[in-house]
């Protein structure tokens, strides 16, 4: 299994526990795990994954190998390798890079609430 997907299973397990609250078993495993991350840090990651998980959508839906992606986008496949299985965070100007093949760019929006759907203040 990828890290990726673990990461993914991990933090749907999370989201669980924690809707869950006093009924989940392990409740002082979330404090613990809160306690690790800031909001800000959690932000962040979700961010990343969602930018990751987005480039690597649009590159298998135009059908484009990671090879292919190198020689279009000039970022060597090893690196594009690593940057979706999430193993490094990849510079702006990478994430660039390899956008434009894509036919994608990035755009500045507000955040929103994961749960209220509220943009955040």
């Amino acid at each position: 299994m990828s890290e990726r997907k673990e990461y993914e299973i991990a933090k749907a397990n999370y989201e669980d526990l924690k809707a869950r609250g006093d009924d989940a078993v392990g409740e002082n495993a979330l404090e613990f795990i809160d306690s690790l991350l800031t909001e800000e840090e959690i932000a962040e990651s979700d961010l990343r994954v969602a930018l990751i998980g987005e480039m690597v959508k649009a590159r298998q839906e135009k059908g484009i190998s990671q090879k292919k992606l190198e020689e279009l986008s000039g970022v060597k496949q090893p690196v594009i390798a690593r940057m979706e299985k999430g193993i490094t965070s990849p510079q702006i100007d990478t994430i660039l890079k390899i956008l434009v093949p894509l036919g994608k760019t990035l755009a500045i929006v507000p955040l929103e609430s994961v749960t209220t759907g509220d943009k955040a203040e």
